[in-house]
């Protein structure tokens, strides 16, 4: 398999990047034919609600990527998300997820997957014995992110999958922050993958989608129901993430860098009151983080200003390079204030119970030079202790 995810022929003329399938339908010429791409007895298309040759060039790729057998990729990250839960799950199951579990996620399951009838628990993920004591009771699934957002704490995906085995359970891992460049969740015993590739793997700002990765028997009934949800995404975006791939390596390298150097930078300024990036030593997880992830630690970092929300709003209005938008993963490095934006609908107790005050900001960087990153940084953190 090529990068660009085209296969290697005898063809004198193969493009060295794959075409756009710009197609909403596919034609046949006779009802035989059709009968026979419906039946699966013939490969072909057919709808692009089912897939086009794009949507399975960029399958091909991500699940040798994350090393699965197979691969469905979607218009968006919660699509991906909603689809393997809403095919997975079923009433009177039960789903226990972290405590600390992507937002939207968590408000999926709270909200829609629970008036299905599926029952739903929350638990802490870092806690061992937590997790133990909650499977205790069957459950369907274990659902945890690698790094969670936005406070970047790491799961031990070792024991995590023990535990989800052991009770029976699929155990299925968000791994859009780690990529399967620094941390491949297959490989630690998940049962299942997911990304959203709008993010690093598409990594430029100009694509949405998203994938889940994992045994072919279980990928199929994914698919299934990304089709009947209506699920896909467009040729063009897969294109795009397909596209992003290329450089993928590079760009995480560059990324991770970068966000090391930063966090080293921030965590030693007398205004910032803490940093939270498990490739520096005072992280809870770092050793854990050492085990777990190759070539790095990841391009996000959260760090707090100790002058709380005013002083978020200083920072804010100081910053030039770096943009204040509510994303991750791309060429340009994003900062977001998650007490007004993901989780502005918690109350403050909640928000602290998961660790985010009103100081906290999520830092994504991208691939500007770090040096001018911090020009930006340390002149709006001068500014936001006016």
């Amino acid at each position: 398999m090529c990068a660009s995810g085209t296969t290697p022929n005898a063809k004198r003329d193969m493009p060295l990047a794959p075409p756009i399938w710009q197609t909403s339908a596919f034609s046949y010429p006779d009802l035989e034919t059709m009968e026979a791409l419906t039946a699966g007895e013939v490969p072909g298309y057919i709808y692009a609600r089912y897939g086009l040759p794009n949507h399975l060039q960029l399958e091909r790729v991500l699940a040798a990527l994350e090393g699965a057998e197979a691969a469905v990729v979607t218009a968006s990250g919660m699509s991906a998300i909603a689809a393997t839960l809403f095919a997975l799950a079923g009433p009177g199951q039960r789903v226990v997820a972290d405590s600390h579990v992507y937002r939207g996620t968590r408000l999926l399951l709270e909200q829609d997957l629970a008036r299905f009838g599926v029952r739903v628990d929350f638990v802490d993920c870092g806690d061992r014995a937590a997790v133990e004591r909650t499977l205790r009771e069957p459950a369907r699934l274990l659902w945890v992110d690698t790094l969670t957002n936005p406070t970047l704490r790491v799961r031990n995906l070792a024991w995590l999958s023990a535990l989800a085995r052991a009770a029976g359970a699929l155990f299925v891992v968000d791994n859009t922050f780690a990529t399967p460049i620094h941390c491949r969740p297959l490989a630690w015993g998940a049962t299942l993958v997911v990304h959203s590739t709008t993010k690093m793997l598409g990594g430029h700002h100009d694509a949405s989608g998203g994938v889940v990765a994992g045994p072919a028997e279980l990928i199929e009934a994914i698919r299934r129901q990304v089709v009947r949800f209506g699920g896909r995404g467009g040729a063009f975006d897969a294109w795009l993430i397909q596209r992003g791939l290329v450089t993928l390596p590079l760009r995480v390298a560059r990324s991770s860098a970068s966000a090391l150097a930063l966090a080293q930078r921030l965590a030693a300024h007398p205004t910032v009151q803490r940093v939270s990036y498990p490739g520096l030593p005072g992280h809870p997880e770092h050793q854990l983080a050492e085990r777990l992830f190759t070539g790095g630690y990841g391009a996000v970092v959260a760090f707090e200003l100790a002058g709380g929300e005013p002083a978020v709003r200083r920072f804010l209005r100081a910053l030039r390079l770096v943009r204040f938008a509510e994303t991750l993963g791309g060429a340009i490095t994003t900062v977001v204030h998650p007490a007004t934006t993901s989780h502005r609908a918690l109350a403050p107790t909640e928000r602290t119970a998961l660790g985010i005050s009103d100081g906290l900001l999520r830092l994504s960087v991208g691939l500007e030079d770090p040096e001018e990153l911090w020009v930006d940084l340390e002149g709006a953190l001068v500014a936001s202790n006016r």
